[in-house]
């Protein structure tokens, strides 16, 4: 006698629905297919995290260099600021012995004369501290001759 029962009715039919035994070697494939999809998948996720962190961290570093440059620029430009406003001009030029002007005359094309021009006023003697030194070739008597190369 068989161990097995012998199915009946409506149970026999059920059975004959599901395979028998190779079935359950057709669904492995299936499950490590889906097993592999989901550690690529997490994997993708860790590097594609990893690289967007990577990128948070370059943008600040970059925001910083940028407020740094920023802020200097700001310094320089007061520095130029404060150089050529008018009084800072007129004391440089007065410290290097520079006199107003008289009033300017002007030539039109055809060669006429506009207006009347009047000299500076005479320039008061002050100690100059930016001595003029002139180059030694200033001192020349003669001009050298000029050489062309390849002689």
């Amino acid at each position: 006698m068989s161990r097995k029962p012998e199915l009946r009715g409506r149970a026999a039919r059920l059975a004959r629905l599901f395979p028998a035994g190779p079935g359950q070697a057709a669904r492995t494939p299936f499950v490590l297919l889906v097993v592999l999809l989901l550690g690529g998948g997490l994997i993708g996720l860790l590097v594609l995290n990893s690289a967007l962190s990577e990128g948070a961290f370059r943008l600040d570093d970059l925001q910083k260099e940028t407020k740094s440059l920023t802020d200097e620029e700001q310094a320089l430009q007061r520095d130029i600021d404060a150089y050529s406003a008018s009084e800072a001009l007129q004391r440089r030029a007065r410290e290097l012995g520079m006199v107003p002007g008289g009033d300017p005359a002007f030539l039109d094309p055809d060669g006429t004369v506009k207006g009347v021009p009047s000299p500076a006023p005479a320039a008061r003697r002050t100690a100059v501290r930016n001595p003029l030194v002139l180059a030694p070739e200033a001192f020349a008597t003669t001009s050298p001759t000029p050489t062309t190369p390849g002689r």
